[in-house]
């Protein structure tokens, strides 16, 4: 079973960056994907950016590319989440989650993912 400890949260100015950690603890296999979530008060829960264990493939919503990058590293089988140039907006609760059945057409669907972190807190003051 995987368990997933999400850190890194805080609070940052607009403009300022931030980089969240989600250390994974258990079975990782190579076709596995971890992706971030965040959920912003009143709203539903959307994805962020899901990387496929092996590091090969990455993924990101309209709303951060060109801000946010994920990355692995799989010998401390933790993934990170760098946000750069961040906006009020992004303000909300960052979740990391992991499947063992990687789907790339649904890799920003929760319903996806069997392994959820607890959140860490992201608010970005203007």
């Amino acid at each position: 079973e995987v368990q997933l400890q999400a850190s890194g949260g805080g609070l940052v100015q607009a403009g300022g960056s931030l980089r969240l950690s989600c250390a994974a603890s258990g079975f990782i296999f190579d076709d596995d994907a971890i992706a971030w979530f965040r959920q912003a008060p009143g709203k539903e829960r959307e994805g962020v950016s899901g990387i496929t264990s092996g590091g090969g493939s990455t993924y990101y919503a309209d709303s951060v590319k060109g801000r946010f990058t994920i990355s692995i590293n799989s010998a401390k089988n933790t993934v990170y989440l760098q946000m750069n140039t961040l906006k009020p907006e992004d303000t909300a609760v960052y979740y990391c989650a992991a499947t063992h059945s990687w789907n790339v057409g649904r890799w920003n669907r929760p319903e996806s993912y069997g392994y959820w972190g607890q959140g860490t807190k992201v608010t970005v003051f203007s």
